[in-house]
């Protein structure tokens, strides 16, 4: 049976909001919310910045700093927030009870209660579940750019995917690769003219395109990876001891804590004003149901639901 966090007896912390999620939308949505004397709290389950904190380039984004890495545009969120007046705590959420006037947020370490809660905690990277990833973890699989892409200076190196985000973290790691793969499952890379223009010109760099990777041999190291042809069936395997694979397969919302949300393929619904079915309870960033997942639209939302649920909690008197 399920334990229901909610009926815990601890001491309840209040604060007129709580955002749930440190990411591009959670910090957005709490800055402008406490603009507007509003006392918020971001729950963040690692560090602020989400996803795009990880990546090795923030492009596109308005304003950018030059050179712009995941890492310096998180530190500048935290930064910013922290400035704001937003209290920011580094927990997990086990459960919330977002119905009635007064929500709950239950976390690993304590429980709080606000007049309002804004949903923000964006998507995770997917696993390609194939055999040896999971043992092969951080030795040469499932790895990240930023983190791990000098550590494989001089090597092979692998990156699985064809669309932006996988694109621009290849470009990144070319720099660092004595030959660089990109394995792609369909017939030509999914990535916007500019990142595969740039691949091309790349001479260290090539793309297997209707390819799949599905599996991963080694121990201690990657020592050998198997490809499957998507048309034929027909499968490779590369011996290449001490490579690296980087993936970037795309993302799954965070949502198995609002099932109560009616979701739309693991997305939650909102309106123009993020708000959901739930008064008092906003949605906004990745995990909300919509055509663009952006850092641009993540800030945008953010800013929408911070405006609104500060609105809703002056007008209910909080």
């Amino acid at each position: 049976m399920k334990k229901d966090y909610c009926k815990r007896k601890d001491k309840k912390m209040r604060y007129d909001l709580i955002v749930i999620g440190g990411g591009p939308a959670g910090i957005s949505s709490s800055i402008y919310a406490a603009s507007r004397g509003v006392k918020v709290l971001v729950l963040e389950k690692e560090q602020v910045g989400g996803i795009i904190g990880k990546v090795s380039t923030v492009t596109h984004y308005s304003a950018l700093m030059e050179k712009e890495t995941g890492s310096t545009f998180a530190k500048r969120l935290e930064t910013q927030a922290l400035n704001a007046g937003v209290h920011i705590q580094y927990e997990t959420v086990m459960q919330v009870c977002l119905y009635g006037t007064e929500k709950k947020v239950v976390t690993d370490q304590n429980t709080y209660e606000s007049a309002a809660v804004i949903l923000a905690n964006g998507s995770s990277p997917k696993n390609l579940n194939i055999p040896g990833e999971k043992q092969l973890l951080g030795k040469g699989m499932g790895l990240k750019a930023l983190k791990d892409g000098n550590l494989y200076e001089g090597r092979n190196i692998y990156v699985v995917g064809g669309g932006d985000g996988a694109l621009k973290e290849a470009l990144y790691l070319a720099g660092f690769a004595r030959k660089l793969t990109v394995i792609h499952f369909e017939n030509k890379l999914g990535a916007i003219y500019e990142f595969t223009k740039k691949l091309e010109l790349l001479e260290n760099a090539e793309v297997k395109l209707e390819k799949n990777l599905t599996a991963v041999f080694g121990k201690d190291r990657v020592e050998a990876l198997e490809l499957t042809d998507v048309v034929t069936g027909e499968k490779e395997r590369i011996e290449d001891p001490g490579c690296g694979i980087f993936t970037y397969i795309g993302t799954t919302p965070n949502t198995e804590l609002y099932k109560e949300l009616d979701l739309v393929d693991h997305y939650i619904p909102a309106n123009e004003k993020m708000e959901t079915k739930i008064a008092g309870v906003y949605a906004a960033g990745d995990i909300r149901e919509k055509q663009i997942r952006q850092v641009a639209t993540a800030v945008s939302d953010g800013a929408i639901a911070g405006i609104n649920s500060a609105a809703y909690i002056l007008s209910h008197g909080n």
